[in-house]
This record gives C-alpha cells, sequence and structure tokens, in this order.
C-alpha cells in the first residue's frame, strides 16, 4: 500500500478515539474537579461555606498547582490548631511540616499581611472610642498567634484619632522590655496626645502580671509631664483580650 493509500485509509477499529486532553498544570482530572468545586462553594458561599482546612487549601492550590493539597492543609491543622494559626506560624516552624517549601511559606505569609493590611485599615486614622471593637479585633489579629511577646504602640491626635501604630520591642516568649523614656520620645516625635499600649502573652493567658502593671504606671508616670495621656493597656491573649484600665489595675 502507497503512503497516500495509508493516510486515506480508515482508523483501525479500537483507535479511532480522539486522544486524551490534561490541564496544562499537569494535576489529574480528580484534583482539577475537586478544586473547581471548592473555588465554586467559596464563590457561592464565602468563606463561612469552608472549614479551616478547605480555606487552607484554597491557599495552597497557588503554591502546589499539581498535587492534592488535602493531606498537606489538614497536617498543617493538626500542628498549628486553625487557619488563623497556621498563616501565623514562624516559618521555621512551618518548614518542619513536610511538604512545605518556599512557595508554601510565601503564599500563606502573603495571606497573613493582606489579614494585617485589612484590619490595619479599619482603624487608622478613626476615632478609637467609636472604633473600639475593631481595634481590638485588629490587635488580636496582628498578636494573638505571635510565638514570643511583642509591645505595640498606638499612637493618637487630640481628637483620639489613631495616627501611627508601631512596633517598639519584641522579646522572649514571656518577656518584653520595655523603655519608658523611648516611649515618651517617639510620642513626641509624632505630635501624639494620648497613647494605648498593646502586648501579647503567648501563653494565651492575657492576666496581666505584676510587672505588666508596675510597666505600664512607669509609662504613665513619665508621660504625664509632657500632658500625653496613657487611655489604656491592652493584654492580648490567645482567645481573649483584657483592658488593664477596664480591669481596674490602673
Amino acid at each position: 500500500m502507497s503512503l497516500r493509500g495509508m493516510k486515506d485509509a480508515p482508523p483501525l477499529p479500537g483507535f479511532s478515539e480522539a486522544p486524551q486532553s490534561f490541564p496544562a498544570t499537569g494535576a489529574r482530572p480528580d484534583q482539577v474537579n475537586h478544586r473547581a468545586r471548592l473555588r465554586a462553594r467559596f464563590m457561592a458561599g464565602g468563606a463561612d461555606a469552608l472549614p479551616d482546612y478547605e480555606l487552607l487549601e484554597l491557599v495552597l492550590f497557588r503554591a502546589i498547582p499539581r498535587r492534592d493539597v488535602k493531606p498537606l492543609a489538614k497536617a498543617l491543622m493538626a500542628r498549628f490548631g486553625d487557619f488563623n494559626a497556621v498563616i501565623s506560624a514562624p516559618t521555621a516552624r512551618l518548614t518542619e511540616v513536610q511538604g512545605v517549601g518556599d512557595a508554601v511559606v510565601q503564599e500563606l505569609k502573603i495571606v497573613e499581611a493582606a489579614a494585617h493590611r485589612l484590619a490595619r485599615a479599619e482603624v487608622m486614622g478613626r476615632e478609637v472610642i467609636s472604633s473600639w471593637d475593631a481595634l481590638v479585633r485588629y490587635c488580636r489579629i496582628v498578636l494573638s498567634h505571635a510565638p514570643t511577646e511583642r509591645f505595640r504602640i498606638l499612637f493618637l491626635d487630640r481628637r483620639n484619632i489613631l495616627i501611627a501604630d508601631e512596633v517598639q520591642q519584641s522579646g522572649t516568649v514571656d518577656h518584653v522590655p520595655v523603655y519608658p523614656r523611648e516611649v515618651a520620645r517617639r510620642a513626641l516625635e509624632l505630635g501624639a496626645s494620648a497613647l494605648i499600649l498593646v502586648h501579647n502573652h503567648p501563653s494565651g493567658d492575657p492576666t496581666p502580671s505584676q510587672a505588666d502593671v508596675d510597666m505600664t504606671r512607669t509609662i504613665e508616670a513619665a508621660l504625664r509631664p509632657l500632658d500625653i495621656v496613657l487611655h489604656d493597656h491592652i493584654v492580648v491573649g490567645k482567645g481573649h483580650e483584657v483592658s488593664l484600665r477596664a480591669g481596674g489595675y490602673l
């Protein structure tokens, strides 16, 4: 048979089907379908329609396009407890989980940074008394899962508008050094008329220690001659926060 005849001949039985096409990502069809269903559920019902591990899967899809990420999402949840704790976990601890590489860490930290930016946008430039719940929520988001103590200062103007939020010091798991003169100096540089102090207890218990109370009173005394008011000191734990002012510590 000539080459022309072979070209024009009908296909052999069993070989007439079109070749299978697979996604460019290299993922299996069942994985693609799962990802599509999960994305559709998210778009239809929002984050509330998904448990934490499935929301985490959505984040991991971008970092790992060619593998089933459900086992990794569940492993991360088992290690850290919830979605917020996963995205807030230190890089060194995240990479202890098998399957977590640079791409996964990068995606998780992008989500964490976005969450912080969104929460911060709700309080910056606003009067803190009327937006107190948003302010406390912001403090919880940025501090409740921090592995070491961090001391933040919220600087307010004469109208109690939040003009700056800064990390003053970072410490260990149970101690953070704070220098009242530095607090006062920075308040003067920013032209602040009032402050709110915030720090976290990595242990999860926000009950103020005597050292917390003494340090707060020392800062308040250093600010008083400068006509700068200390409104409050908030201690952030894992599940809730304590206001030293409301709790009668000041």
